[in-house]
């Protein structure tokens, strides 16, 4: 099965239209089977000092359900981090699809908390792919920077 792969730049216009990028098009349909998918906010970044990002999460259209039944028969979260995952992933989720020329509509309710505005970036994440805007993946970056586990046993057995 392949697998989401890259960093593609794009831009998003001011009614909300963007373009899939066509590799990602192509793996949502040969490898997950169905052309739809779900769109919602990603998980919060924390970037210290009490500040956070968020962008937004594609979800293969079966992956999504996948996703809520295993949210449901979980084990270890409290009843606020439940609510959280509910609120900021759940609740807000659309199904789209894109059209002939592989745009869709990214809804404003979306948009507004990920702040997209012009320019943007479809991250892939293996099984899911992330939509930031361009200002706020290079806020991420340095947050990532400083998450990496550089010179840790984690790494070296990973090969880095």
């Amino acid at each position: 099965m392949a697998k989401f792969r890259g960093i593609y730049p794009t831009t998003i216009d001011a009614k909300g239209r963007t373009s899939l990028p066509a590799r990602f098009r192509e793996i949502l349909v040969e490898s997950f089977g169905d052309d739809r998918f779900f769109l919602t906010n990603s998980s919060p970044v924390d970037l210290g000092g009490g500040m956070y990002s968020s962008g937004l999460l594609i979800f293969p259209y079966r992956e999504f359900f996948t996703f809520e039944e295993n949210f449901q028969n979980s084990k270890g979260l409290t009843s606020a981090q439940r609510e959280s995952i509910i609120n900021i992933i759940i609740n807000p989720a659309v199904e789209l699809t894109v059209d002939k020329l592989g745009r869709f509509l990214v809804p404003p309710h979306l948009r507004k908390g990920a702040a997209l505005e012009r320019d943007i970036l479809f991250v892939a994440a293996m099984d899911k792919i992330k939509i930031w805007s361009q200002s706020e993946w290079d806020k991420v970056q340095i947050q990532n920077i400083r998450n990496f586990p550089s010179g840790t046993e984690a790494a070296a057995e990973l090969g880095l």
